[in-house]
């Protein structure tokens, strides 16, 4: 992760924190932490943080229980936060929409005419969106993350084991924050189903 990840990934929990604390003021550390998947302790520290800073105040309520309030100054840093992530996702949308699309053309001049997505998320979308423009099908999405079961597209994702053995001539990484573990996991997955051959990975470069 370089520093420009780091900054963004700091600056978006921030974001997230400062948006839950305006919606409701009775809210503790670990209810944030509960409804935002971030560990008690960081949520510690980043609340600390953000009162040092002055863009949260610590309110108390009846029976000993605390929540916390936007300043001014908070409500000012949250705006910020939204114009600056707004604009790093048009970016990231436009960027990453392109590679995928030079992916798919590269992989259509080859003569690849179906391919597999692994992964799914915001990203996972972009790809579709590029793949609808090459002519290229996608004929099977796999995920084991929150998502088997549930539809992309219309289509139903199946887990690693069985998107496997049904993916055509490739596979594409269609995550770019888990491109390296759904790797391994692919891996690891053709492994233990004693499937022939490691699966191939398309543009796994990217």
């Amino acid at each position: 992760m370089n520093k420009n990840e780091a900054v963004s990934k700091d600056s978006h929990k921030t974001f997230l924190l400062l948006s839950e604390i305006e919606k409701e003021e009775k809210l503790s550390q670990r209810e944030l932490a509960n409804r935002l998947g971030i560990a008690l302790g960081l949520v510690n520290s980043y609340m600390k943080n953000l009162v040092t800073k002055g863009f949260v105040r610590v309110k108390s309520f009846p029976r000993n229980r605390y929540g916390y309030l936007l300043t001014p100054h908070g409500f000012a840093e949250k705006s910020r936060l939204a114009y600056q992530h707004l604009n790093y996702f048009t970016s990231l949308y436009t960027s990453t929409r392109q590679d995928y699309l030079e992916l798919f053309l590269s992989l259509r001049d080859k003569g690849i005419k179906e391919v597999a997505f692994c992964g799914v998320d915001e990203v996972a979308e972009i790809a579709y969106l590029s793949l609808q423009e090459t002519g290229i099908r996608l004929t099977v999405v796999m995920d084991d993350v929150a998502f088997c079961g549930n539809e992309f597209f219309g289509m139903t994702i199946l887990s690693l084991a069985e998107g496997i053995t049904q993916a055509p001539g490739g596979i594409i990484l269609s995550s770019l924050k888990r491109g390296p573990d759904l790797r391994k996991k692919l891996l690891e997955t053709a492994w233990q189903g004693d499937i022939h051959g490691p699966p191939v990975l398309l543009g796994n470069d990217q």
